[in-house]
């Protein structure tokens, strides 16, 4: 038995058709990724699904005693809540008196007739239950009870949204785009907090790893018709290829019938023969049937203007250090960056991405080091944070500002026309800029970047928000582009697609420069962790530490080294040697841009290898940590 159905779902905004005619059933262990393009409808088919839209016409049915959680796209407020209290506000009919009880208990100086008072009202709803179900929710995702949210990073603040959404146990859970915000760490993370999930999951994002690593089943919305199919996305990309080319050959059979006809008709006494009546009534139906039809949106055509070509160095950094705050957010590192480049930045939120990124503009000077930059540098840069828009201006005047005509490549094109190559109809484009959505939002940034000519392109998170098909045009584009590529994206798939190098930050100062990929990277070994510990531990280790010092056994001597373990410590850094040289010439060899064009076994075999010298020189460094203290 299903547990929600949409049976013949009609919506129409105005004009515009939404949904037209279509049908959908959530059974329970179904995980669906929601496609479509932007301004598509997925946000309010999950409205319609979660009851807050009604349609026009058409059924919404839903299983009786069904309970529905919305996991929403923007963040908890960073405020003075605990998570407690955010994760109890899940529960609205006791979630207020559950996170009363837990200060009241938490507070040596509570009053003790109204914790009386409190108890009683918990009881008489049935709150004790419900209490260890939050207690429950809370250690499963190992959160800081008492932690204040604005105490916490953005991954942090996701996970305390998923414990409301989760204290209800859903039946159904509906997600929009919930990787926004969060880095790769916390995205894995999520990915497997969410297969654990054992009702019905329906989740838009844009994030196409986390797409096909979660989904068993796709649905698309286009045109207002929902097409779904089980299995996962990359299944799905060939079936959709299928349909889509079965459709164009139905309408290009349907066109030229249409057009004999047309031709028929214009013969003139012929056609209005009694005996001929029913083909001019066909043809009737003909032209109402073409003009009923929906045509598919265009994808969107923007292409990059190329500046004069830079310098062939871009940039050159020697042992450059930077810290903030007594904290050292780079250390020791060098590079350099040739034109043509395209690098990917990867690290936890808080890593500094950020800071390389303005050390390499040339924006903040290094406490530490030698930056050269190279000549001719003529640089875009998309700003994740929406920056360089005038919310209160409207979009041709952000993008345009003020020109009649863009150039690009040589050739001059209008306004409005330039406009429409990134999928912004006429009567948008006085629309102020605060009105559009996040995705149009991002659309007009890449269409501002885009008009201005630029050699080098720095893109932070330019993914958000952003539909599938925009996202893969964007890939062509800056695979087509001649100059450099600097990209901060959490975005795995379009990562790999676009880099040739990654610079991984740790969080620990080090920055690993590697060749290839995320996925590249990933296989030779390499994880990202977060950048903070547990909150939970934290907190312990604070309390320890501001802990009243107590008495306690006498510290234990330190006893002096043997002769044997002097002889090895002194080894040791020949040993170190020997295995950091094995491991750069492994590297060398897998950089190598034929390695993975050879023999597969060998293949597997130099990684497993280096794999086997990275372990070996932990221990190594271990031991001789051990040694020398």
């Amino acid at each position: 038995m299903p547990l929600l159905l949409l049976k013949n779902a009609s919506l129409h905004y105005g004009t515009r058709t939404l949904l037209d005619n279509t049908e959908l059933i959530l059974h329970k262990g179904m995980r669906i990724g929601l496609l479509g393009r932007n301004g598509e409808g997925k946000t309010t088919l999950l409205k319609v699904i979660a009851g807050d839209n009604a349609l026009d016409s058409g059924e919404r049915w839903l299983r009786p005693g069904i309970k529905l959680a919305w996991l929403e796209q923007s963040l908890p407020e960073g405020d003075e809540q605990s998570v407690y209290d955010v994760v109890a506000d899940g529960l609205p009919e006791v979630g207020k008196l559950l996170a009363q009880y837990h200060h009241l208990i938490m507070d040596e100086a509570a009053d003790m007739n109204k914790l009386a008072r409190v108890q009683g009202e918990l009881e008489a709803h049935d709150g004790w239950m419900l209490q260890q179900r939050i207690e429950s929710i809370i250690d499963r995702l190992q959160l800081p009870a008492d932690k204040l949210m604005k105490e916490l990073s953005g991954g942090w603040r996701r996970r305390v949204a998923l414990a409301r959404a989760l204290v209800v146990e859903p039946d159904i859970l509906l997600l929009d785009e919930p990787t926004n915000h969060l880095d790769i760490p916390a995205i894995e993370w999520l990915e497997s907090a969410l297969r654990d999930f054992k009702g019905a999951l329906l989740f838009v994002t844009h994030d196409r790893a986390f797409l096909q690593n979660l989904a068993n089943n796709i649905v698309e919305i286009d045109r207002g018709r929902l097409s779904q199919w089980q299995g996962d996305y990359q299944g799905f990309l060939r079936f959709r290829d299928e349909q889509l080319a079965a459709e164009a050959k139905a309408n290009s059979e349907f066109d030229k019938k249409l057009a004999q006809e047309e031709i028929w008709i214009r013969q003139g006494i012929k056609a209005r023969r009694t005996r001929n009546e029913g083909r001019v009534r066909a043809l009737k139906a003909l032209r109402n049937e073409r003009s009923a039809r929906r045509e598919r949106t265009g994808k969107a055509t923007f292409s990059l203007d190329a500046a004069e070509r830079s310098g062939k160095l871009v940039a050159d950094l020697e042992h450059v250090s930077q810290s903030y705050d007594g904290q050292v957010v780079i250390k020791d590192f060098s590079t350099v960056i040739m034109r043509g480049d395209r690098i990917g930045i990867i690290g936890p939120n808080g890593a500094g991405k950020s800071t390389l990124l303005k050390i390499l503009l040339g924006q903040i000077t290094p406490d530490s080091g030698i930056v050269k930059l190279g000549t001719k540098l003529d640089v875009a840069y998309f700003d994740q944070l929406r920056g360089h828009l005038d919310m209160d201006k409207d979009l041709i005047d952000n993008v345009c500002e003020g020109r009649d005509f863009i150039e690009i490549d040589g050739r001059r094109k209008h306004a409005i026309s330039y406009l429409g190559d990134f999928l912004f109809s006429p009567d948008r484009v006085r629309t102020p800029v605060r009105a559009l959505s996040g995705g149009e939002q991002n659309r007009a940034i890449l269409a501002k970047l885009f008009s201005k000519p630029a050699n080098i392109l720095v893109l932070d998170e330019p993914t958000n928000d952003l539909d599938v098909e925009t996202l893969e045009l964007l890939e062509e584009i800056l695979l087509e582009f001649k100059g450099t590529v600097l990209l901060v994206s959490h975005d795995r798939d379009f990562m790999d697609s676009v880099v040739t190098s990654t610079f991984v930050l740790s969080g620990n100062g080090r920055i690993e420069d590697h060749v290839g990929g995320y996925s590249d990277w990933v296989a030779k070994g390499g994880r990202l962790l977060p950048l903070e510990e547990d909150p939970k531990a934290a907190s312990a280790a604070k309390a320890a530490a501001a802990a009243p010092v107590v008495a306690s056994a006498p510290a234990a001597v330190k006893k002096k080294m043997s002769y044997k373990d002097q002889r090895e410590l002194d080894a040791l850094p020949a040993t170190i040697e020997a295995l950091e040289n094995k491991q750069e010439a492994l590297e060398q060899k897998i950089a190598d841009p034929d390695f993975y064009t050879s023999d597969r076994e060998l293949v597997d075999a130099t990684l497993a290898e280096l794999k086997e010298v990275q372990a070996e020189l932990e221990k190594v460094y271990e031991r001789w940590a051990e040694l020398d203290a």
